[in-house]
């Protein structure tokens, strides 16, 4: 009856017969809830400690990617460069066998003269022995 007095004014009696203002078993689904509501938080905190790691992670490849494309530009650029010079340096070549052919024309009419003139010297030196 004491019970039944003390619940009509919502106070009670624990398993170690201490008077409480909760009920028991809501007293025990408190605890419960508060053990559940700590695993909870605790799977929460790891599942931001992974996704911290897997942001970690991405943020790296993400820049090891953009080192890879700079070294990949980097590398195309060099490419176009050298094809440049080497484009360059044939104009320069072509160039240069042009002027030489020129050269070797020159030199072909010049000994060409220079053989008729020495025939033309030959001639009228032997003209002049025979004449003597």
């Amino acid at each position: 009856m004491a019970k039944a007095v003390l619940g009509d004014v919502r106070l009670h009696f624990d398993e170690l017969n201490k008077l409480r203002i909760l009920d028991p078993e809501v007293a025990q689904q408190t605890i419960e809830l508060k053990e559940e509501c700590k695993a909870f938080v605790d799977k929460i905190a790891e599942f931001q400690k992974i996704v911290g790691n897997l942001i970690e992670l991405v943020d790296q490849l993400a820049k090891a990617a953009e080192n890879e494309k700079m070294k990949a530009i980097g590398a195309r650029n060099l490419l176009k460069s050298i094809a440049k010079q080497r484009e360059a340096q044939q104009q320069q070549l072509q160039a240069l066998i042009t002027e030489k052919k020129m050269q070797l024309e020159r030199y072909r009419v010049e000994y060409e003269t220079l053989c008729k003139i020495e025939a033309d010297q030959n001639e009228f030196i032997d003209q002049f022995i025979f004449q003597k």
